[in-house]
């Protein structure tokens, strides 16, 4: 996996929030927190939707979201990565309608690694 693309995703602030290599998302950290299908939804560790890849690119979602998607099987895990030294800066961006949120800016929690986060099943 050393030799992909690792593809910055942005906040709609600028910021770097995460990190691709198709199928795979990771945080600033190199830690896996999700992925991606080939619809450029975005999925969490655990297999939960949690938005779309907008322009930016950017994690999005609808505000009103009903959460009716299925809850996917994530791939393999892969191995954490190393943050490059230097990301390109930010594109500049739109700003969102209200019906949109950047789930990075405004909910974070959704996209944690596998041993932490708020919606993991607690253990019996």
């Amino acid at each position: 996996m050393s030799n992909r693309k690792i593809i910055p995703i942005y906040t709609s602030s600028g910021d770097l929030g995460a990190m691709m290599i198709y199928p795979y998302i990771f945080n600033t950290r190199g830690e896996w927190i999700g992925f991606i299908t080939q619809d450029k939804d975005i999925y969490s560790v655990l297999g939960h939707y949690v938005g779309y890849l907008g322009d930016g690119p950017r994690i999005l979602r609808k505000r009103t979201y009903d959460f009716d998607k299925p809850k996917l099987d994530p791939p393999r895990p892969p191995a954490s990565i190393t943050r490059p030294a230097t990301m390109p800066l930010a594109p500049l961006m739109p700003e969102l309608p209200f019906s949109v949120i950047d789930i990075l800016d405004e909910e974070p929690n959704r996209l944690t690694t596998v041993d932490a986060g708020d919606l993991r099943q607690d253990m019996d």
